[in-house]
Parts: structure tokens; C-alpha cells; sequence
């Protein structure tokens, strides 16, 4: 029987695998210094390139080049691009690290190996027939592509560049440049004429000095610089057949818009060695135990608006990009369609006990944890934040959901609710321990990692876990470091042996999880909502509503399904916010539990009246909050700033309150125009929907 064709995804995969495969080989050795830094630095080059053609592959790919039907396509696909990314960005670290400085040489010399790579291309491209140019240019490219360290080069300056940072290097048009180090990261170790050194973007570059042609000394390196143009114009008519490259050309030809990309990127690199350097410094002092880091998910919510829940909560388009892929409406009764996914379950947050405290000279503002989905090298959901209840008489134990009056805040709630339809066999719950900490000598802000814990929600069967209690060790670092051990102190005076190893046991840092099951009311709620979200349980009323307006809006009420104007609907355009300012959730949530009450239970059971009083409700009270100049901005672990939106909150749902029991009707439009009550200048992006903007 023969053997069945592989299919390109297949293939793909299959290099991702071994270019796994080799990085983490590469990673040991460099760990372990096995051979020398300047092998190492060639085998990560080219890992680099081979990674990035495959990467190139993969995106061009299209589920028309299948043979066959090929299920969850997309998701593969998104799923081996997320590896190939993670792979790159391993290896551009480890590419900064082992990056040699070149020798120090005169100005006017340029590399032999240079010079004879631009003959050998020469000849090749003089002396070759059609058939074999492919492959020759690919020899050709993993041979020229790797920065070669053996030698300065000389380039000239395109444009204008003033150092922003400490380690650039400001220069001028025209300027003649000798290059010592490139690097992956695109910044490359330059000396000017003067012997001042630093780092410049490539992009700013140009190959050769530039000087006239009347020159007769130099006359061979402009003929080399011609070269070299002749060279580039060619691989930009054939950028599909050599992908190396066009990545040269596109780097030496870019826009300013690139180069602004490109200082970006390196800007949150820095910016992520300068939090390292100040964590480090903390360390020294005392006053961060061992294993602590800086937050990763902080940083990702900080960074990426993909990772809030109101990203999370707006429509995703389906392939065709004409229709929507986790949105539909049930013909009979005009509600929204239940969706069931692959993962749902429903955990409280319990508690933490030894967990290390930050020493003297730091304050901390807020204990929490932030909690999504993770498969082990990705986030595949939103970032939700649970605040911990905290007690000085106990500073290493933390509680959660703390019994108080009236509703409980939403960022206290640890009862929580995870919908997630990824099918990596690895899927859990990542719940990152954390403090937001200021420095009480410089008034500095931080965010810091106490540890990490892991739920995987499926045992090595593939089965579910099963309801119960789970006790989750706390570990140091990241998410993507291992085996590192938070602190752990013993008294004096232990015994040793089994006893002093038993005591270590039971004072390991540890995170109480409990999985339970839902009844089925929630599980139904539960199906209403989008594939993917990680939320409070105590708002799935409230996120069903917001759905079922926006089925309504998208659905029924536009002319068409292709049609994307702008769609007047107050509700869908600042609903978002309400899940990242949770105490603007809170009181809607307190506004509607009271109208509620107020409603019989035919009123209950009417899905359109429920729909026109949400509306009202959420019209005479939030929104109304949202644009008030009284209510502060929202600002994380500012307790003056909390108390203040918090009074202004309740007085101000008082003040709708007392209005509703005196006219016996709900704040309607007038309010706006109430010279009581101010307003802020009116803004068409308050009551616009802008699908194309918000779609995923």
C-alpha cells in the first residue's frame, strides 16, 4: 500500500519541530560553553535564517494548498506560527549575548572575506545557467547572510539619527561609518570618524563610503558599491525566489514608518533589561526575596490590548471575513445560539500560604493574582485580576473572596469561570502571583512576580479533573524559567533528617484552587458567551446581556451582513471599559440587581423587556459615570484614587435613586442637560460602534 503524501502543513510542522529541536540544542550548549561563543553565534545565525524562511512559508500557506479537507486549520496554523515566533525571539536574545565585537582596523580597509563574497557573486551570476540560479542564490545567501564579525565594513548615513537612549550614537546624513557588531535585533555597534561608538539602526545605512568619483584611490570601492546595487536590484525582482535576501533589501530601503517599528521594538527590549537591572538592585538590598521577577502578564496587559477582557468580549470574524465566527442567533427565538467549546470549567481561588514578603524599603499597594489560559509557551485568553485579602497579623498567607455587606466587588471575587476552545493537550489555568510595590525612597512603581502555579485541566489520560481541591506548588521566576525555588525559611533551632525535610514540605509556597461544577442555570448563561474569556462568575448576567445587544445590533438590525458603517449604540461602544474599571461594573451590577427586584416574574421571563430595561439602567447610571468630570481616572493600586471613584460612585447612583422613587420613572436624557449634574464635552466615539475597529 503506498504511503500517504504529506500534506504543507505537515511539513511545516515537521521543521518547526526540528528547528525546536535545534534551538534548544543550541541553548544547552551555550549554557553549558560547549565549543567556542564564535560557533555558537554561526549556528544561531543560522537558525535564525532558517526560522525566518520558514516562518515566510508559513504565512504565504492557505488552506487551498491542502490536498485535503484539513480540520481546525486555521488554529494549526496560528498555533505553529506562535512556536516559530517563540523560537525567534529565544534565539535574537541569545544572538545579543553572544555577539563578538569585530576587530578595531582602519577606516578605508574593507574585509577580504567581503571583497570575495562580491567576486564569487560575480562569477556565479556570469557563469550560470537559469536552471541552477535558485539554487546557487540559496548557497550564496546562507553563506553572505550572517554578519560577518571577522572585519569593520564601511557604510554611509542615509538620514539623520539623534540618539534617544543611553548607547546611541547621533549622526548625520552623509556621515561615513565603520560597522564592529551587527546583530540580529537590527541595531548594530558602530565608530564614527571622530571614535565615537554606539548603536545605530540598519535601516539608516548604506553599503560603501560614498565618496565622488573623482577619487581615483577609492574607484575600486565604488565599483564595489555598484556592485552591491546592481546585487539589490536583482534580488528585488526576484524577492519570492530568495527570501534572505529581500529581508536585506527591505532592511536598507525601508520606510521611516519601519525604522520607527523597528526603535520600538528595541525600546521595549530595554525597557524590559532595564526592569531585570532594577529588580536585581532590589535583590541586592534585601528588599526582593530570591525567585521574584518582574510580572509577566502585567506586562503583557500593560503592552497589548489582545490580552483585556473587553478585547475578549467583541465579535470574531469567521475566515471570510463576511460573517461572524462565535456569534449567532437562534431563528425560533431570536436569542443568541449556544456555543459549546472544548474547555469550560468553574474554580474559586482559595487561598496562598508561605508566600515570601518583600523586605524593608518597599511598600506594597496590592496583593493579587492574575490568572488566563496557557498551554506552556502561549497566552490563549484574556488576563483577569483577583485581589487578595491580606492580614497584617499573617503577612505570608492570602485569602480571597472576603465575606463582606452587599454586593462583593468584582476584583475581589475569586470565583471565576474559564470558556477556552483551544486543543493544545497541555491547556491549564496560569495563575502568576503578584505585588504592586513603590519604592519608598524614589517613589518608584513596580510590578512584581511572587511565583507562579499551573492547573493543567486534563490528567496525562486526556481525561477532565474531576471537582475537588487542588493544591498547586508556588514556583519562582516565570512562567518560562525552570526549577526555580522561591524562599523558604526554617526556624533555628528544626531537628534534622526526616523531621527538618517533612517541616520543608509543609512550609513549600502553595496556591489552593477548587474546581466545582456549575448548575444549570450558569452552564446555560455559560454557553451564551464567546469562545474564549476568563471572567468573574458574578457577571455572567450581565455579559449575557451585553451579548444578546450585540447579536441584536449585528444580526438583525444592520441593512446587510457586509454593511459597516458606523452603528449608533452607546451600549456596545463603552460597555468594553467596564471590565477593565471593575468598580463601574459593580455598580451596574448593584443598579441592575435593584431593577430586578423590582420586576415580576413575567417581566423576567420577557426577553425584550428585559432588554429595553437593561438599556435604561445601564443609560441612567453608568454611563452616565463614565463621562462625569467628578469620577478620577482609573489608575491600578492607588488607594486615594479608589476611595475617591468609589465615593463618587455611590452618591452619584444615590442621587439616580432618589430621583427614580420621586418621579417614579428612570433618569432619562434630561439628565444630561442638568445643571446639577455635569458632563463632559460630548464625543461622537460615546454613542458610535465602529465594527471594523473592534471586530477580532
Amino acid at each position: 500500500m503506498p504511503l500517504k503524501k504529506a500534506r504543507p502543513l505537515q511539513l511545516l510542522q515537521g521543521e518547526v519541530d526540528q528547528l525546536q529541536r535545534q534551538a534548544d540544542s543550541l541553548m544547552k550548549d551555550a549554557q553549558s560553553q560547549v565549543g567556542s561563543s564564535e560557533d555558537a553565534f554561526r549556528r544561531c545565525q543560522d537558525l535564525q535564517m532558517s526560522a525566518h524562511k520558514t516562518l515566510k512559508a508559513l504565512q504565504k500557506l492557505t488552506k487551498a494548498d491542502e490536498p485535503a479537507l484539513v480540520r481546525n486549520y486555521d488554529q494549526r496554523k496560528q498555533e505553529e506560527e506562535r512556536r516559530l515566533e517563540n523560537i525567534l525571539e529565544r534565539l535574537n536574545k541569545l544572538s545579543m549575548e553572544l555577539s563578538p565585537p569585530g576587530p578595531s582596523t582602519g577606516l578605508g580597509e574593507i574585509s577580504k572575506e567581503e571583497s570575495q563574497d562580491s567576486v564569487d557573486e560575480d562569477n556565479d551570476e556570469d557563469g550560470t545557467d537559469d536552471d541552477d540560479d535558485d539554487y546557487e542564490d540559496e548557497e550564496r545567501t546562507s553563506a553572505v547572510k550572517p554578519p560577518s564579525q571577522s572585519g569593520p565594513q564601511i557604510y554611509t548615513i542615509l538620514c539623520d539619527f539623534k540618539g534617544e537612549q543611553e548607547g546611541d550614537l547621533s549622526v548625520r546624513r552623509g556621515e561615513v561609518l565603520r560597522i564592529i557588531r551587527k546583530t540580529a535585533d537590527g541595531w548594530w555597534m558602530a565608530q564614527d570618524m571622530k571614535g565615537n561608538r554606539g548603536v545605530v539602526p540598519k535601516t539608516y545605512l548604506k553599503v560603501g563610503s560614498g565618496v565622488d568619483d573623482e577619487n581615483d584611490e577609492e574607484d575600486d570601492d565604488e565599483e564595489e558599491d555598484d556592485d552591491d546595487d546592481d546585487e539589490e536590484d536583482e534580488d528585488e525582482e526576484s524577492e519570492e525566489e530568495e527570501d534572505e535576501e529581500e529581508e536585506d533589501e527591505e532592511g536598507e530601503e525601508s520606510t521611516d514608518d519601519q525604522t520607527k517599528h523597528s526603535a520600538s521594538n528595541w525600546s521595549t527590549v530595554r525597557k524590559a533589561l532595564n526592569e531585570i537591572d532594577a529588580t536585581d538592585v532590589l535583590s541586592a538590598m534585601g528588599a526582593i526575596p530570591p525567585g521574584f521577577r518582574p510580572s509577566t502578564l502585567s506586562k503583557l496587559l500593560d503592552e497589548d490590548a489582545t490580552y483585556k477582557g473587553g478585547h475578549h468580549i467583541q465579535p470574531e470574524l469567521s475566515q471570510s471575513q463576511l460573517s461572524f465566527k462565535d456569534l449567532f442567533l437562534d431563528p425560533d427565538t431570536g436569542r443568541v445560539r449556544a456555543r459549546q467549546v472544548r474547555t469550560c470549567v468553574c474554580f474559586t481561588l482559595w487561598s496562598c500560604r508561605h508566600i515570601p514578603t518583600p523586605g524593608v524599603g518597599v511598600q506594597v499597594l496590592s496583593r493579587h493574582i492574575r490568572l488566563c489560559a496557557f498551554d506552556g509557551s502561549q497566552v490563549l485568553s484574556n488576563i483577569h485580576t483577583v485581589r487578595a485579602d491580606y492580614n497584617p497579623k499573617s503577612p505570608k498567607s492570602w485569602s480571597f473572596s472576603p465575606r463582606i455587606t452587599g454586593v462583593l466587588p468584582t476584583l475581589l471575587d475569586g470565583s471565576c469561570f474559564l470558556r477556552c476552545n483551544s486543543s493544545s493537550p497541555n491547556l491549564g489555568i496560569l495563575f502568576e502571583l503578584g505585588v504592586t510595590f513603590i519604592r519608598n525612597s524614589t517613589g518608584e512603581r513596580g510590578d512584581l512576580s511572587c511565583g507562579w502555579a499551573f492547573l493543567k485541566l486534563t490528567d496525562d489520560a486526556g481525561n477532565p479533573l474531576s471537582n475537588r481541591m487542588y493544591e498547586l506548588p508556588v514556583n519562582g521566576g516565570t512562567p518560562y524559567e525552570k526549577d526555580v525555588t522561591l524562599e523558604v525559611t526554617l526556624p533555628r533551632r528544626s531537628a534534622g533528617g526526616v523531621f527538618q525535610q517533612m517541616l520543608q514540605t509543609r512550609r513549600q509556597p502553595k496556591l489552593i484552587v477548587r474546581l466545582k461544577s456549575a448548575n444549570s442555570k450558569t452552564r446555560t448563561q455559560l454557553s451564551l458567551l464567546p469562545d474564549t474569556l476568563l471572567f468573574c462568575l458574578s457577571c455572567i448576567h450581565l455579559l449575557v446581556l451585553h451579548q444578546q445587544l450585540l447579536a441584536d445590533k449585528l444580526l438583525m438590525d444592520r441593512p446587510t451582513m457586509q454593511n459597516t458603517d458606523l452603528i449608533c449604540s452607546p451600549i456596545l461602544s463603552t460597555f468594553p471599559v467596564l471590565l477593565e474599571q471593575t468598580d463601574l461594573l459593580d455598580a451596574l451590577r448593584t443598579a441592575w440587581t435593584e431593577a430586578e427586584m423590582n420586576m415580576s416574574r413575567a417581566q423576567k421571563r420577557d426577553p425584550p423587556y428585559l432588554k429595553q430595561e437593561f438599556v435604561k439602567v445601564y443609560m441612567s447610571s453608568v454611563y452616565f459615570l463614565l463621562h462625569s468630570p467628578s469620577l478620577p481616572c482609573h489608575r491600578w493600586a492607588d488607594r486615594g484614587s479608589e476611595e475617591q471613584r468609589a465615593r463618587v460612585i455611590y452618591s452619584t447612583l444615590d442621587t439616580l435613586k432618589n430621583y427614580h422613587q420621586t418621579t417614579g420613572q428612570r433618569a432619562g436624557p434630561d439628565i444630561f442637560f442638568d445643571s446639577t449634574h455635569p458632563h463632559l464635552a460630548f464625543d461622537v466615539t460615546e454613542l458610535s460602534f465602529d465594527l471594523l475597529h473592534v471586530s477580532r
